[in-house]
């Protein structure tokens, strides 16, 4: 792989502890950040010129549901509570097969690589018709990005008293099994790692105890991550209350999910002994504001949560409750909404722009090599053109979520190039964007 020199960028946001910006070239080396600095040498290097633009580290989407991309604004579903919005799409998702799933990942990594995303995590908790967590990896090696997908499961169905269908949910021995297949498979530790894999029982109103308890066990086992929805909305705080006789908080910290190992997504009503538990374990909170108001759902107390220490990341979630899956845009509503919550100083764009970097790389536990511009970290970088009309007469170019642009120029993910000028450098995105509008016409038709 040859050298990359970033050369000549106006404003670098490096994201480190001291909050440096500066122009700045930036040296690329087999896929890490060599050199930082101005006058950079270029001999040997590939040089990709950034004057006018702002760089900052790749974003980092902590929370996805990829196969959702198919199932964008379906009118039944468009203005009901999470619960009701489930049970609309559930038949639908159960139409799915091996080729649904690669699409729509190809599909919803390709749109947050030009958001300037350089990692994403995905929730795949629903396998129909020999659907497997491998059509999705194969879909994120193609786009580029650097994943952490997880092995999902339902196995508690309607007949049971759970919310999904009973032809959705899983044996829970045959969950298990899976995800060692899939850990001993693809899982890499390393610090370069382009693939890491998680343990991920959908929800507490879809799953057992003993599968929940058992994920621990088997996660711990074999060290590496776990994920789950929690404390959503309403509907799930009264669902815990009335089925288990406590909050999701206690729940959760009963069954070994609590930890810097565990990631909960949403969490938008956690109370504040909840938020200090979470403080105190080191436990990680996807916050996901565009699909919380999307659902209703409301909006989490996130300016709580990193005022008592939580480590806090973005997720888009999935594409049926955003409906988009921009993570740029994400920031931005995330930082918003903290403002109609708690005034306007509540939350910065900085502040923002490091949930997006930096927090989510701590979250997803890569806090040591991704996640900011320093020397030694990996080679995860966007480049924003602040030239243009998004821009056109800011002050502070570098505060990217108040002016744009909200499309990356340039996306490097551990040193190689994924978008080009705009445009995605590793798929021929109008094949598959063809290839998506079929598939989704065919289940709109019920075919």
């Amino acid at each position: 792989m040859a050298d990359l020199l970033i050369r000549g960028a106006d404003t670098v946001l490096t994201m480190d502890d001291a909050g440096t910006e500066e122009p700045a070239d930036i040296r690329i080396r087999g896929g890490e950040i060599a050199a930082l600095g101005q006058g950079l040498a270029a001999e040997g290097a590939e040089v990709i010129e950034a004057a006018g633009c702002v760089v900052t580290p790749g974003l980092v989407n902590t929370h996805h549901h990829l196969y959702q991309s198919l199932t964008r604004a379906v009118p039944q579903a468009q203005n009901a509570l999470l619960f009701g919005w489930l049970q609309v799409l559930y038949p639908i998702w159960a139409r799915f097969g091996p080729e649904e799933m690669r699409v729509s990942a190809q599909t919803g990594l390709a749109e947050l690589a030009l958001s300037g995303c350089t990692m994403s995590s995905d929730h795949l908790y629903l396998y129909p018709n020999g659907a497997r967590l491998d059509d999705t990896i194969e879909a994120a090696a193609e786009v580029g990005l650097r994943f952490h997908p997880t092995r999902g499961a339902m196995s508690i169905g309607e007949s049971d008293g759970g919310l999904p269908p009973d032809s959705l949910v899983e044996r829970e021995a045959e969950v298990l099994d899976d995800a060692i297949r899939l850990i001993d498979r693809y899982h890499d530790a390393s610090p370069a790692s382009m693939l890491r894999i998680g343990i991920a029982p959908c929800s507490p109103f879809s799953v057992s105890r003993e599968l929940m308890r058992d994920a621990a066990l088997l996660a711990r086992d074999k060290g590496v991550m776990l994920h789950t929805h929690l404390a959503e909305n309403d509907e799930d705080i009264a669902y815990s209350l009335e089925k288990f006789g406590c909050r999701p908080g206690q729940y959760a910290e009963d069954l070994g999910w609590t930890g810097e190992d565990v990631w909960h997504a949403h969490c938008v009503k956690l109370d504040g002994q909840e938020i200090d538990l979470f403080a105190r374990s080191g436990t990680g909170v996807a916050h996901c504001p565009c699909s919380n108001c999307r659902l209703g759902s409301g909006i989490a107390p996130v300016r709580a949560m990193r005022d008592a220490g939580v480590r806090v990341g973005l997720g888009v979630d999935g594409s049926a409750s955003n409906d988009e899956g921009n993570l740029i845009g994400e920031a931005r509503m995330a930082m918003l909404l903290q403002r109609v919550r708690s005034g306007a100083d509540a939350m910065s764009p900085r502040e923002a722009l490091m949930l997006a970097t930096r927090g989510g790389a701590e979250v997803l536990g890569r806090g040591r090599e991704l996640g900011q511009i320093r020397q030694g970290y990996r080679a995860d970088l966007a480049i924003w053109d602040t030239r243009g009309v998004e821009a056109a007469g800011s002050w502070d170019p570098a505060a990217l979520l108040l002016a744009g642009p909200r499309r990356v120029r340039d996306l490097i993910v551990e040193g190689r190039q994924v978008v080009r000028g705009g445009e995605l450098a590793t798929l021929d995105l109008p094949r598959v964007l063809e290839h998506q509008r079929r598939l989704a016409g065919a289940l709109a038709r019920g075919q």
